[in-house]
C-alpha cells in the first residue's frame, strides 16, 4: 500500500490505561474523546507521521469522584491543560508488522520523548467498500516525569498511587480519499 491519510474511527478504537492503587491492585481507565492524524502505509510504518490529541475531560475510571479529582489541579489540571498530545518523531521496524514508535508526548504542559510498541493488525474492506486498517499499541510512562506527583503515603508503607502508567491502544483507521 502507498502512504495515505487514515482517519481514526472512534467507535472502533480506544485509549486505555492502568495504574497501581495502594501497591496491590490495578485501577483501569479510558479516554473516550480523541482525534488522530495518521499519514502512513499501514504495511510499513517506518515513514508514518502520527499525531494524537486526547481530551483530558473524557477520562473515565468508572468512578465520578475519582474522575473529577483526576481533572483537578492535583493531577491533569484539565482547565489549564485540556489536551494530552502525541506527535511521532521516528518509527523503527522491530519485526514483521511490529514497530517502535517514538514521539513527543505532552501532558500537563510537559513534553518528553516516549516510545510505544505498535503492531499492524491487518487491513481490509468493510461491507461498504471502505478500506480499514487496524493497529494495537502499548507502552509505559512515569506520571512524575510530567509533573503529576500527587500522592499519599500509606500507613503500612508505600504510596497510594503508582508512578508507572501502562497505556494500551486499539486503533481502527479508515483510508481517506
Amino acid at each position: 500500500m502507498a502512504k495515505t491519510i487514515w482517519a481514526v474511527d472512534p467507535t472502533h478504537s480506544g485509549i486505555d490505561f492502568s495504574v497501581k492503587h495502594m501497591m496491590i491492585a490495578n485501577v483501569k481507565g479510558s479516554f473516550h474523546s480523541f482525534e488522530a492524524s495518521i499519514n502512513a502505509d499501514p504495511e510499513d510504518l517506518t515513514t508514518a507521521e502520527i499525531e494524537f490529541n486526547i481530551d483530558v475531560d473524557s477520562i473515565d475510571t468508572r468512578n465520578k469522584d475519582r474522575d473529577a479529582h483526576l481533572r483537578s489541579a492535583d493531577f491533569f489540571d484539565a482547565e489549564k491543560y485540556p489536551k494530552i498530545q502525541f506527535k511521532s518523531t521516528g518509527v523503527k521496524a522491530t519485526g514483521d508488522g511490529e514497530y517502535d514508535v517514538t514521539g513527543d508526548v505532552t501532558i500537563h504542559g510537559v513534553t518528553r520523548s516516549e516510545t510505544f510498541q505498535v503492531t499492524f493488525e491487518g487491513a481490509g474492506k468493510d461491507p461498504w467498500g471502505n478500506e480499514k486498517a487496524g493497529f494495537s499499541g502499548k507502552g509505559k510512562i512515569k506520571r512524575s516525569d510530567f509533573g503529576l506527583t500527587y500522592n499519599a503515603v500509606l500507613e503500612a508503607g508505600g504510596v497510594l498511587i503508582g508512578d508507572e502508567i501502562k497505556i494500551s491502544l486499539e486503533i481502527e483507521g479508515a483510508k481517506q480519499a
